[in-house]
């Protein structure tokens, strides 16, 4: 049993928690359970995912594909849909007996509710919005980096008396590793000791969100309007581009301040972190609180009329010029293209 001081020398695995909608895990959960991995092996113990939901089975056995070497089921229709109330239960519980040395939660919606709740309930600290992780191989103590002031320090923040160690990390920052299926580890079931009438809470229908398609942050491909698109006309030609490029829509504070799109398309410091293959700035500027949170796309193409805009210093691939001439010249070549191939289909 956990002592009650809740303080303790290296005693358990490293664990994640896998957050999913329609039997797919979110890119978060297995960008972590590769980084989850890296802290594993170097304190010698191993990486356990928790899974929560209904009809889960064929998911766990993929997580062990993604890294895991064990995943803890807890499969029961009141867990179908998320709850606060049913996930923290069940996480606490499965922490407090099997006493996890680190637990990391995606920064999503979802992982900023959960993780807070289930730090409170075992007594222990909670790191939030990291962006990169380490660990000491001699004590097990985690250390959790993330910025402060506008990126311009960095903070490294220990844990070194409570266990779990928690944080959740932005998603996008993880490189996500391969998948191998010849991997293999262990499936723990666990009964869901939860009754209908012993939560406050009934889910009763949900929301699709507003992307259309992946999430902005599991995207490969994303277009950014930015403060040079000028008007909600020059915004829709971005969106016209995204759509034939198949791409997802971000936006730096502006559009999303004049609600020309909605909060959950914003990136950088307060919104989403982003890795895609291809990433195109559309009159972007390129200041610190939105290259934070694209700067690790693997191609950038920024399109600015200043030659001095700062997105410029990173970019692979910069057009100097008004953005407003330039999209529309782009979206009439994309046209053409898509025409001569005969198809529908995003080029």
């Amino acid at each position: 049993m956990m002592a009650s001081s809740n303080t303790m020398a290296r005693c358990g695995d490293i664990w994640v928690f896998i957050e999913h909608r329609d039997g797919n895990p979110a890119r978060v959960s297995l960008e972590l359970l590769g980084a989850g991995r890296r802290l594993a092996d170097a304190i010698n113990v191993d990486i356990t995912a928790i899974l929560i939901g209904e009809s889960v089975s064929e998911l766990a056995k993929e997580l062990i594909y993604w890294g895991a070497d064990t995943v803890i089921v807890a499969d029961d229709p009141i867990a179908g849909a998320y709850s606060t109330e049913v996930y923290t239960r069940i996480i606490a519980d499965q922490a407090l007996k099997r006493m996890p040395e680190v637990l990391l939660i995606g920064a999503t919606e979802i992982g900023r509710d959960l993780a807070p709740r289930i730090a409170a309930r075992l007594n222990t600290g909670c790191t939030a919005d990291c962006t990169e992780l380490d660990i000491d191989e001699e004590t097990g103590v985690l250390v959790a980096t993330k910025p402060y002031f506008g990126r311009n320090l960095m903070a490294d923040i220990i844990c070194p008396l409570k266990r779990p160690q928690m944080v959740t990390v932005r998603p996008g920052v993880m490189e996500l590793k391969d998948r191998y299926s010849d991997r293999r580890g262990e499936l723990i079931y666990v009964d869901v000791d939860l009754r209908e009438e012993d939560t406050r809470i009934t889910v009763i229908d949900s929301i699709p969100s507003s992307y259309g398609g992946v999430p902005l942050e599991e995207a490969d491909k994303v277009v950014c309007a930015g403060i040079g698109v000028g008007n909600r006309e020059g915004f829709e030609l971005i969106r016209e581009l995204a759509e034939l490029l198949g791409a997802q829509l971000g936006a730096t504070s502006l559009p999303v301040d004049e609600e020309w799109i909605s909060e959950d398309h914003k990136i950088g410091q307060t919104g989403k972190t982003i890795r895609p293959k291809l990433y195109i700035g559309c009159g972007v500027s390129g200041a610190i609180q939105h290259s934070a949170g694209m700067i690790n796309s693997e191609l950038v193409v920024a399109i600015n009329n200043d030659p001095r805009a700062e997105i410029f210093q990173f970019a692979d691939y910069g057009i100097i010029g008004d953005v407003n001439e330039i999209v529309p010249a782009l979206i009439r070549q994309l046209k053409i293209a898509r025409e001569a191939v005969g198809s529908d289909a995003a080029i």
